[in-house]
């Protein structure tokens, strides 16, 4: 395969995607809601996947009514969370392998989270950091998924035209960040079902991705 055929960066979600974090997600929102007198639902999560902890944040506080400041929320939330990830990182099949693809065949690429970058780092440490050229995290970023600015700042900092790049996402919000961008995207979902959609690949692994199959989408 040609550099010319390869797509010029392959930018990779993490939560759901790479990791299997979702369930450790749930733990969290689950242990939150509670302290704060509510009860957490598998609907409630699915409401909030793929979206910003701000927006989590606000939506505990009007769910519950607890008159709690939204930066205790938050902090509770990250904690929770980097407790679990301190102890493991779930890695979901497939990730390391085609990670290790990318990066043999010269391809950079770059890991866009709605998570903060205190939670990237252990991911980074279990996953290998030499596998990212860029990392982009949630609290980097004016404006988060969907919104395209995580993957328009991503871009930008490789130097690479979006539409000659593949996102791979498992969020109906990811997706439409990596889409409005201009990215070609690969969905392989997780909690919610996504659907076919001009320019997305829909895959129920990422054992069934490799890079020849990357290039051919922006062939």
């Amino acid at each position: 395969m040609s550099t010319g055929e390869l797509p010029q960066a392959v930018l990779f979600d993490m939560d759901g995607l790479l990791i299997d974090s979702e369930r450790l997600w749930l733990e969290v929102e689950e242990e939150v809601v509670a302290w704060l007198g509510g009860t957490w639902s598998t609907e409630d999560q699915q409401r909030m996947l793929g979206g910003s902890l701000d927006k989590a944040v606000r939506y505990m506080l009007e769910l519950t009514g607890a008159d709690v400041p939204p930066a205790e929320v938050a902090r509770r939330m990250l904690d929770g969370m980097a407790e679990r990830l301190g102890a493991c990182v779930p890695l979901l099949p497939g990730a390391k392998r085609l990670l290790a693809e990318v990066r043999a065949a010269g391809v950079p690429a770059a890991l866009v989270s709605s998570s903060h970058r205190r939670l990237l780092e252990p991911v980074l440490d279990a996953v290998g950091r030499e596998h990212f050229a860029v990392t982009v995290a949630g609290d980097e970023v004016a404006r988060t998924k969907p919104d395209p600015e995580p993957y328009l700042t991503a871009t930008a900092r490789l130097g690479v035209q979006p539409r000659r790049c593949v996102a791979l996402e498992d969020s109906p919000n990811g997706l439409a960040a990596a889409e409005a961008a201009g990215c070609v995207t690969v969905a392989v979902p997780s909690l919610l079902p996504v659907p076919s959609a001009p320019g997305r690949t829909v895959v129920a692994s990422l054992t069934e991705v490799d890079l020849p199959r990357l290039a051919a989408l922006v062939a």
